[in-house]
């Protein structure tokens, strides 16, 4: 009885090991699941910070890239790993929800039944020691009842057939070994009674207690192999869930890569870099067998600087073809135009003393990069090429084009790049104006509930923004205006494929060229190196007149910062310089920045540089505060 109640006991520290294996392989699984949720999670946002990163930015060079069908298709790759990045979260989130969250209850249900079990097999264990150790005592007492009752039975025999013993020891002993026969009889009947039950408890411990706990406990471990067998299915299946997904996914960016077209690439980058520009016409024969007389043909390219008469200019269309020659010959003469000092103030103070008055100082020719260098590091006067009064946009204009900036009408670009400019502008207003007025009209319904509803709110609140929207209108669509004219005017000039136009064309860039050489030649063919008025005009006049000049035509004059008196006569003969008669009263308009010359106004239309020594300045308090 005591090796099968030791082995019985055996067998549950065995269960109970074997089962605790069990729920640690089930939080192994649970840790595992936990794990791939983070690396699922982990790579989801990897992806979504990649495609986020090749992401075109607003408002950007990039954001224009995406015509193209090719940066379309890649766009639709980065939307579609986006998308891909959301079923990874979609394994994440799941995988959470149906196992790692199901099996973590699970286990902690496990863990209360398997405890429950163990007591109750425990507790029937005890149980049944119990009535075994109450089935040895009553067995040890009957053992002991029956020999006292065995001694005192003999020892009555013995004092019985004893003479010499009274009748009354006699009687006392048989009493004595009765009473042990009656203490021997209650002692086996106990023992008796004892045995049936223990035998009985006996039957039901091992037959039914025991059987039924380990029948629950191995219940219970197959329920937990179930179970973490239905978690590996689900986990299979999360994944299996999100693969036509994820195909369609791959599936948009394999037709993206299909859409790419080449072709149509190609004919972008035509479109965006087209200028409109016809080609020059065919080069005509020069006849040099003549010696005297060089036969230059009308689309040539260089042009003989014998004929005194200005080049003819063309209207209408064609005129939009020579801007941009024009343009470099004007930014070619502004960076060979004279950087000279003043010229000193005469010995004599009287005017007689120099009979034509002081000459500008002729300056020593200098190669063309250093005038250019001059330009960049220095702000020298600049003298505009038709009226003075347009020589401080002139400047502003050179400098935006020499930065990389242009001008606001776009007229820095080829024609047909212009016009896809300016269009684009004019949508943008457009678009403006569309948000103001539908700014306007929720205001107007707004004041309108006002009116009706004083309580809700006052009417007259909404005037100001009301009025401020309408100005604002009106900027815009004066704007808008501005730029369709421009626009209209681009495309009323477009050229037209035709071999007249071509030839028309090829003279343009004839004329151009050659007025850009005469200006060289002209300033290294004059004695001294300098560049005079009379020379400036007839570069001028070869250049026929473009729309550059006509954004000069209405500056603002500058305004006054004092007046001035002509100490000596001063005969300007240089182009931006004015000629002065001694003491003679002008209005000061920018003063000396440091190089000797004061820019002075006699009216309206005439004003240019003296020297500051020729003249003496009284400025205005609020010009030298300011």
């Amino acid at each position: 009885m005591d090796s099968y109640c030791i082995s019985v006991k055996d067998q549950f520290d065995n269960l109970e090991k074997h089962t605790q294996w069990g729920i640690d392989v089930l939080e192994k699984y649970i840790k595992f699941v936990k794990e791939r949720t983070e690396i699922e999670i982990s790579y989801a946002k990897q992806l979504r910070n990649l495609s986020k990163k090749y992401q075109p930015k607003k408002n950007s060079k990039e954001e224009e890239e995406y015509k193209y069908t090719s940066c379309k298709a890649f766009l639709v790759t980065l939307n579609e790993m986006n998308d891909y990045a959301g079923q990874h979260e979609v394994i994440s989130e799941n995988m959470t929800s149906q196992i790692t969250a199901e099996l973590t209850r699970y286990m902690q249900e496990l863990k209360q039944e398997r405890k429950s079990y163990f007591h109750d097999g425990r507790k029937a264990q005890q149980y049944i020691e119990t009535c075994w150790k109450q089935l040895e005592a009553s067995k040890r007492r009957f053992e002991r009842d029956c020999k006292e009752a065995d001694r005192a039975q003999q020892y009555f025999e013995k004092m019985d057939a004893d003479i010499n013993v009274t009748k009354a020891d006699v009687e006392k002993a048989r009493q004595q070994a009765q009473i042990r026969h009656q203490m021997a009889e209650d002692s086996k009947a106990e023992y008796s009674s004892s045995l049936q039950k223990f035998n009985h408890e006996q039957h039901e411990h091992y037959h039914t207690h025991i059987p039924n706990i380990f029948q629950k406990i191995q219940e219970m471990e197959e329920r937990r192999i179930v179970r973490i067998g239905e978690c590996m299915k689900t986990y299979a299946e999360v994944d299996r869930q999100v693969i036509p997904i994820i195909g369609k996914c791959l599936d948009g960016i394999t037709k993206a890569a299909e859409s790419i077209d080449q072709k149509n690439d190609s004919q972008l980058v035509i479109e965006a870099f087209k200028s409109g520009f016809e080609p020059p016409g065919d080069i005509d024969f020069e006849d040099f067998t003549q010696p005297m007389k060089r036969t230059v043909s009308e689309t040539s390219l260089s042009n003989s600087r014998g004929d005194g008469k200005s080049e003819p200019k063309f209207g209408g269309k064609s005129k939009g073809k020579l801007w941009p020659f024009i343009k470099k010959n004007k930014l070619m003469s502004l960076l060979t135009s004279p950087h000279q000092p003043p010229p000193p103030p005469p010995a004599s103070a009287s005017p007689s003393a120099v009979p034509n008055g002081p000459q500008s100082p002729k300056q020593q020719k200098e190669p063309l990069s250093h005038r250019f260098n001059e330009f960049m590091t220095s702000k020298p006067k600049i003298h505009c090429f038709r009226s003075l009064k347009r020589g401080i946009t002139l400047n502003t204009q050179v400098w935006s084009l020499i930065e990389g900036g242009g001008p606001e009408d776009f007229s820095n670009l080829p024609p047909e790049q212009r016009r896809k400019k300016l269009q684009q502008k004019v949508d943008e207003l457009n678009k403006d104006i569309q948000k103001e007025m539908d700014q306007r009209d929720a205001l107007t319904k707004m004041k309108d509930v006002y009116i009706k509803n004083p309580q809700m709110g006052d009417a007259a609140s909404v005037d100001y923004k009301l009025a401020e929207l309408g100005q604002n209108m009106e900027k815009l669509r004066l704007e808008a205006q501005k730029f369709e004219g421009w626009l209209a005017e681009v495309e009323g000039r477009l050229p037209v494929r035709t071999e007249q136009s071509r030839r028309q064309s090829g003279m343009y860039e004839t004329q151009n060229t050659s007025a850009v050489n005469n200006c060289a030649q002209d300033r290294e063919s004059s004695p001294d190196g300098s560049y005079t008025e009379e020379q400036s005009q007839e570069s001028e006049m070869k250049v026929p007149m473009t729309e550059f000049d006509d954004e000069f035509d209405d500056e603002e004059p500058l305004p006054t910062i004092g007046t001035c008196k002509a100490l000596y006569t001063f005969e300007g003969q240089n182009e931006g310089t004015i000629s002065v008669a001694e003491g003679e009263l002008l209005y000061v308009i920018e003063e000396d920045k440091g190089d000797g010359w004061t820019r002075i106004r006699r009216n309206e239309n005439e004003e240019g540089y003296v020297p500051t020594s020729y003249v003496e300045v009284y400025l205005d308090k609020n010009a030298k505060d300011s």
